[in-house]
């Protein structure tokens, strides 16, 4: 079963076999100095303009986290998700550290988000899975523990299975949760980058389950990043990575979704792409 989300236009469906789609990551001030400080005044027009900018720009699902340490989110979210909703009607991430602005945020969101996210500690599940479950979203989970991130791919596939298990106990479907397979910098440990992949392969081969992550993390602190992150993002969806999380307004980073997910087989005679293509001349 794929994972499916929707918005005031329409369903997204990812899964296993299923074409990548792509999560705008831009509304987010973390390490946006000039969106931060406009949260921080209160300006939250800037949360439209930057969600149609990302649909313009080929993004499927919108990710709104406004956290900027200002004391103002559990206000913030709930108005920034609308605003994004209703500038470009996309499905919605819901992504905030704090569980009072997440259920705040849900409150006001008529359609299935997904929510940004659950980890394997005792708290995080007993927190965020009944706010799922209430609000009938799809949540990413991330493979961390109380010992953190583990360098196994069978530590954090175990993890995986155990946040499936919990979701379960609380009558979320497998197709709910969607695996964060953690990528770091390859510039602090490369060896972090076949972990990661190989995470991808084994929770789409033998877990069945949507897979998403947050791309960019690989080329951090490093020069020329978005040609780091491109060659790496081609990788993951080799791999089966389901959802990526990308800035789509970075020349090139769509195509690279839409070309891989052609050479893959996952974009029957490149249907997707060549739709792209021909919106993007006129």
């Amino acid at each position: 079963m794929p994972t499916v989300i929707s918005g005031r236009d329409g369903e997204v469906r990812f899964g296993p076999g299923l074409p990548t789609v792509i999560i705008g990551e831009r509304i987010n001030p973390t390490g946006r100095k000039k969106l931060a400080a406009r949260l921080a005044q209160g300006d939250l027009d800037v949360v439209g303009e930057e969600a149609l900018s990302q649909k313009r720009a080929g993004a499927e699902i919108l990710d709104v986290n406004v956290g900027t340490g200002a004391g103002r989110e559990e206000a913030q979210l709930p108005e920034a998700v609308q605003k994004a909703l209703e500038a470009t009607g996309l499905p919605i991430c819901i992504d905030s550290a704090s569980a009072v602005a997440m259920r705040a945020a849900l409150k006001v969101y008529p359609h299935k988000p997904l929510v940004n996210s659950v980890t394997g500690e005792e708290e995080s599940l007993e927190t965020i899975l009944p706010l799922v479950r209430e609000h009938r979203a799809a949540v990413i989970a991330m493979p961390v523990d109380k010992n953190g991130l583990s360098k196994s791919v069978s530590s954090r596939v175990e993890i995986a299975r155990r946040i499936v298990d919990r979701a379960a106990s609380h009558g979320i479907a497998p197709e709910d949760v969607v695996i964060d397979c953690m990528a770091m910098a390859a510039s602090t440990d490369a060896a972090a980058v076949g972990v990661t992949l190989e995470v991808i392969r084994v929770v789409t081969r033998d877990l069945r389950l949507s897979t998403t992550m947050g791309v960019s993390n690989i080329s951090f602190g490093m020069p020329e990043r978005h040609t780091i992150t491109s060659a790496f993002l081609a990788m993951a969806i080799e791999a089966g990575l389901s959802a990526a999380i990308i800035d789509p307004t970075v020349p090139g980073m769509v195509y690279t979704v839409l070309s891989s997910n052609f050479l893959c087989g996952r974009d029957e005679y490149a249907g997707r792409y060549l739709s792209y293509y021909r919106a993007s001349r006129q």
